[in-house]
């Protein structure tokens, strides 16, 4: 909850004109902005500036300006706080104070972006707006809550931003997914003539690292199926969903989340992928109804028990449940002795892998994953393993 109200301070010397002030609050945090407008006590009216006490027609037209001015700014300040809570992310009060003092026209970043992810979400792009949102917020981490016009975004502050992620931790791989989204809105700010191309991101890092191994063998697969673990228990249902996903050849999480029970027709489940549109048709296995027939909820519509209650956001149970599964399996992998963490794309690129060593096609491996090229397949694989380098190399080593 936002209040924003008028104040005024009266001042300390006697006859002379008070300051007009705005107080915003947002989560019990209290923060004050100073209007640079000035006027009498009298001229104050508790909550409100008042024409009734004004000692001139020239002070009365004054007065109507001042009030004007105020209203404005109460309007823009209630539109930025109305534009922060629509796109859903988390905001504090030094945020709205932030983009105020900017101009709050829209060529200011975070206004900008914020607004972005608003229509985004109005186009049903929830994705993407979460990408945004995610990008912003540590954007906004990173300017300790403070806003910038984007003629003052330049080589120099990324290289500060890129310095700052690296110091926290962050793979090479999502330091270069920020400022892939900053490069893409700033893009757009300036398409709008909101600023000059002045190329701020020339000098860092924009794009895709080879990615740690994680696919695990087909030894491994086993093992983590036939692991003894008490069954209805939180990780028996995230050992099976692991499963499901690999059954399925490395079915996303997001789509077994939204598999109704009606895409399941003549031994044929049929989808279509929530990242891409593609439509995918899977052969139905007995491995596959073992898993269904444990989790079956007659009352609902979805194949699996990840989407429970009709009532709440689905995208967000999907998210929940996703986390909570991605934990479980770590503890899985632990207790089967896996040298990699067990989550849920470790299936998918599982069966990726363990596809390729089995000599399929690379067209038939990137149909099964529903991939758009064989590009982006050999992209993957190639992030995958490393064996027959190792091998090659071993080869080269014993001839010495």
């Amino acid at each position: 909850m936002t209040s924003i109200k008028l104040k005024f301070r009266p001042s300390s010397v006697q006859d002379c004109r008070g300051s007009l002030y705005y107080q915003v609050i947002h989560n019990g945090v209290v923060k004050h902005i100073v209007s640079g407008l000035k006027i009498h006590s009298w001229e104050w009216d508790g909550g409100s500036v008042s024409l009734m006490h004004c000692i001139s027609r020239e002070r009365a037209e004054t007065v109507e300006n001042i009030m004007s001015h105020v209203k404005d700014d109460i309007l823009k300040l209630s539109a930025i706080v109305a534009r922060l809570e629509s796109s859903g992310i988390p905001y504090t009060v030094s945020e709205i104070v932030s983009i105020f003092k900017s101009g709050g026209d829209g060529s200011s970043f975070c206004f900008f972006t914020v607004g972005l992810i608003e229509k985004f979400r109005e186009n049903g792009n929830v994705r993407l707006s979460e990408t945004y949102a995610s990008t912003l917020n540590s954007f906004m981490r990173f300017r300790k809550g403070r806003d910038i016009p984007f003629p003052e975004i330049d080589s120099a502050l990324m290289e500060d931003f890129e310095f700052h992620l690296k110091c926290r931790g962050l793979s090479m791989n999502t330091i270069s997914f920020y400022f892939r989204i900053l490069r893409a809105i700033y893009n757009r700010a300036v398409t709008r003539g909101l600023t000059a191309q002045n190329f701020p991101f020339r000098s860092v890092y924009t794009g895709i690292a080879r990615t740690v191994k994680r696919a695990i063998t087909l030894d491994s697969v086993k093992l983590v199926r036939e692991l003894q673990l008490p069954e209805k228990h939180h990780l028996s249902f995230s050992r099976d969903m692991f499963m499901f996903s690999f059954y399925t050849r490395g079915m996303s999480f997001i789509d077994m989340a939204y598999l109704r029970k009606d895409d399941l027709r003549d031994g044929i489940l049929s989808y279509r992928r929530r990242k891409t549109g593609q439509h995918l048709r899977i052969r139905w296995e007995p491995c596959m109804q073992e898993i269904v027939d444990r989790y079956a909820l007659e009352s609902s519509d979805y194949l699996l028990p990840i989407i429970k209650n009709p009532l709440c956001d689905d995208r967000k149970q999907y998210k929940n449940a996703l986390f909570k599964v991605n934990r479980k399996l770590k503890a899985i992998g632990r207790l089967a002795g896996l040298s990699h963490p067990l989550t849920m794309y470790v299936a998918r690129h599982s069966w990726a892998t363990i596809a390729r060593d089995s000599h399929v096609p690379i067209p038939v491996i990137s149909e099964g994953l529903g991939h758009d090229s064989d590009k982006t397949t050999r992209i993957y694989l190639a992030s995958i393993d490393n064996t027959e380098i190792d091998n090659a190399n071993r080869m080269i080593l014993e001839l010495l």
